[in-house]
């Protein structure tokens, strides 16, 4: 996946115990959460949706997308704003810790399962810092239905 560069700078997130990563090029913006306006007959695993700037985004709570144990926002609570699928969403993450910068050869490939999650949804793992860091891959959060499906729904523009 990331044959042609030698490192990846990550932001680092928690989701209960675990440390997660994503790749900082396909974060937006990280907010704090905001008020969430819910959606009838959505995925459990979608929170509602948000109004960015003018643009409604569909919120997904990666705790529930991995069939974790829910728990209440607090102040650390962050979205992750991404693009998926050509579309904005944001996810729900416990906490974001730093940025760091990962080299490519330290990355292994993923476990079958980490922490009840699907190895479908990682790119790989690797350690750092004395932790061991799971980066996500964004591309399979979202199954090609549902990210059609919140799709119609990011179309939307709010005016005002």
């Amino acid at each position: 996946m990331y044959s042609d560069i030698n490192e990846i700078q990550v932001a680092c997130f928690t989701i209960g115990e675990n440390l997660y990563a994503v790749d900082i090029m396909r974060i937006r913006e990280i907010i704090r959460p905001q008020k969430l306006t819910s959606l009838p007959k959505a995925p459990p695993f979608v929170e509602g949706v948000i109004n960015l700037r003018g643009s409604v985004l569909p919120v997904i709570d990666l705790r529930k997308r991995f069939d974790l144990p829910l728990r209440e926002f607090d102040s650390g609570v962050r979205l992750l704003i991404v693009r998926v699928s050509k579309q904005l969403l944001g996810l729900v993450v416990d906490n974001v810790t730093e940025v760091i910068t990962i080299p490519v050869k330290d990355i292994k490939p993923p476990p079958q399962v980490v922490g009840g999650i699907g190895a479908k949804y990682l790119v790989g793992v690797c350690l750092a810092k004395e932790s061991l860091i799971i980066l996500l891959n964004i591309d399979t959060i979202l199954t090609a239905h549902e990210a059609s499906e919140l799709g119609s729904i990011g179309d939307m523009e709010v005016n005002g």
